[in-house]
């Protein structure tokens, strides 16, 4: 191999593994969007489908952190969990509430 040639080839390869690794942090947050529809997805509800708890997916992306997110997620299998949340006295309890109560109202109005 002519030394003209390793310079272009690292270059290349430098290049290639920025790519990888920019794929690899673009695709984390990805790995864990979308957890409410997968939940919805997985629920025993008749009424799931792909369109709805993708519509359902968007408002909580609008209306919801991401650790608000996780937490409602897990209503899906857990209802008892949410009224235990909705009879909290703690404080961020009643917040995440408040912030749930509007991702509610939000997704019953668009997701129809």
């Amino acid at each position: 191999m002519s030394p003209a040639k390793t310079p272009i080839r690292t270059a290349a390869a430098a290049r290639a593994g920025a790519l990888i690794a920019a794929a690899l942090l673009l695709s984390a947050p990805a790995a864990q969007a979308a957890r409410i529809e997968r939940a919805c997805m997985k629920s025993e509800r008749t009424a799931a489908s792909a369109p709805l708890c993708g519509c359902i997916q968007r408002v909580a992306d609008q209306t919801l952190t991401r650790s608000d997110q996780r937490l409602a997620a897990k209503f899906f299998k857990d209802p008892q969990m949410a009224q235990d949340i909705r009879q909290s006295d703690r404080s961020s309890h009643e917040d995440f509430w408040r912030r749930y109560q509007v991702f509610g109202q939000t997704a019953q109005k668009v997701c129809r």
